[in-house]
């Protein structure tokens, strides 16, 4: 049986890792960042599998993709994700759908 002391300490210590836990993976959380990154590796797939996107065009989206999941490490690397590098990331996408877009639609094909 524990005693009073030591179901108090374990009690606090649970307390306490679920109330930091929320907070350090708020800090660094990109769930907006995280979906786009999915929804834009979904449109070079599809374009892969159409074959709107050559394996040479859709190799580039790819690594274009890997660009902002890199700067999207390197801004959680300090342990929080500040306005300015979410921005970053961001004007990245867009810069990225913006290819993937051009790349679907310009007339080469597979």
């Amino acid at each position: 049986m524990l005693s009073t002391k030591h179901a108090m300490f374990a009690a606090t210590a649970v307390a306490l890792t679920l109330a930091v836990a929320p907070v350090a993976t708020a800090q660094t959380a990109t769930p907006n960042i995280d979906q786009r990154q999915a929804n834009q590796a979904a449109r070079i797939a599809q374009g892969e599998k159409s074959g709107a996107l050559s394996e040479r065009e859709a190799a580039r989206m790819k690594a274009g993709q890997a660009k902002v999941d890199g700067m999207k490490t390197a801004a959680a690397a300090d342990g929080k994700v500040t306005r300015a590098e979410r921005r970053a990331i961001q004007r990245e996408q867009n810069k990225q759908s913006r290819r993937i877009a051009r790349q679907k639609h310009d007339g080469n094909k597979r």
